[in-house]
């Protein structure tokens, strides 16, 4: 059975109205949380939980828009909260909604083209108030409700096994941060220790993210996770490359392997041939994050200069014993961290398949004559 005639059967006849959300909810501001104390009552932000108190500001079920700041941050809370003034709550009429209805609903709205602010982005009541909301069955109360109700445990099953899978990505995570530890910790005196520059070639690109193509017959790594295209390269090996400068200072996106192109401010990393390149790989995205932040006199690195490469201190067991690590953290870097396989495809695949099926479930007609003045 397609989606379009489940949802015919599901409103077996009946019509859908598109009610304003004032009709639905009552819109109100949060307010300061100062000096309210400490406890286990979740304070909620445009960002997301902020802190917690003692006390509450509503118990009820609720969908948080946010006020400003981060405006497609859309949250469903069911136990009591707080939420500052930078978020809004909703008092939800549940005799014509179900609340989690709602929050499913908002998920289709482009909230960023709502923005009203002239710098940081901002949501007004008046502007969110004449959203239109699609209520199957108005006239009849308790079909309504059913018809939403089962739409909500619908997508709420999606939802479901992406959170179990994050759940799962985030264990695997933590097994494969414990083993990578254990595997590279070496006891002193049973390893020769080197820095980065007397094992590798370290260097930058000479290319700009304005000189990128969509559809470059190379990759061209910039500072950020998602690489870029371009019709030249400028090597062709096997490196590490982490951003010198912004978002991914310290940070390991990429293990280049043969031709591709590189940024002016990113750093590729060549091993010796004395070095297995994995088992720099896995070293540096280990340990460099850290060492950068220890070593700069900054609390906020903002960027890297090639001798903060040279002097970081890397172990030299023999190739044997590099090979054998390699393997072991290798099985759990896919699982962990592979775009194309393992936990994390599994997740976006799943992620997919619910926005798709929210968008249809939810994708009632919406004639004029339907919409209420």
């Amino acid at each position: 059975m397609s989606v379009l005639s489940f949802i015919d059967k599901l409103l077996d006849g009946g019509d859908v109205k598109w009610l304003p959300l004032e009709q639905l909810a009552k819109i109100k501001h949060g307010k300061d949380w100062k000096g309210l104390g400490s406890g286990d009552v979740p304070v909620y932000g445009s960002g997301g939980v902020m802190g917690y108190v003692d006390t509450y500001s509503y118990d009820r079920p609720t969908v948080l828009i946010p006020r400003k700041g981060t405006i497609t941050n859309i949250f469903y809370v069911e136990t009591p909260f707080w939420n500052v003034d930078t978020i809004y709550y909703t008092e939800i009429d549940t005799s014509k909604i179900v609340p989690k209805y709602l929050y499913h609903f908002f998920q289709t709205i482009d909230l960023m083209a709502l923005d009203t602010g002239s710098g940081r982005p901002s949501l007004t009541q008046a502007i969110l108030n004449k959203i239109l909301v699609p209520i199957p069955c108005p006239d009849n109360q308790e079909r309504s409700l059913e018809i939403q109700a089962e739409i909500v445990r619908i997508l709420d099953a999606f939802t479901a096994m992406t959170a179990e899978l994050t759940t799962e990505l985030n264990l695997r995570k933590k097994q494969y941060n414990y083993y990578r530890d254990k595997v590279l910790t070496f006891e002193e005196g049973k390893v020769e220790w080197k820095v980065l520059g007397d094992v590798a070639v370290i260097g930058t690109g000479s290319h700009d993210t304005k000189d990128a193509i969509s559809d470059g017959d190379y990759i061209f790594y910039a500072r950020g996770r998602e690489p870029l295209r371009l019709n030249v390269f400028d090597f062709d090996e096997t490196a590490i490359i982490t951003a010198g400068d912004g978002a991914g200072v310290g940070k390991v996106y990429h293990y280049a392997q043969g031709r591709y192109a590189l940024h002016q401010r990113a750093y590729r990393i060549v091993p010796s041939e004395f070095m297995e390149p994995r088992f720099v790989y896995h070293y540096i995205s280990a340990y460099f994050y850290a060492y950068v932040q220890k070593a700069s006199v900054s609390s906020s690195v903002t960027s890297l200069r090639r001798p903060m490469f040279l002097k970081f201190p890397i172990p030299v067991p023999s190739l044997e014993e590099q090979g054998r690590i390699v393997e072991i953290l290798d099985k759990f870097d896919v699982l962990t961290n592979s775009v194309t396989e393992g936990l994390p495809r599994e997740i976006e695949l799943r992620q997919k398949q619910y926005e798709y099926y929210r968008d249809l479930l939810l994708s009632f007609s919406k004639p004029d004559s339907e919409v209420a003045a």
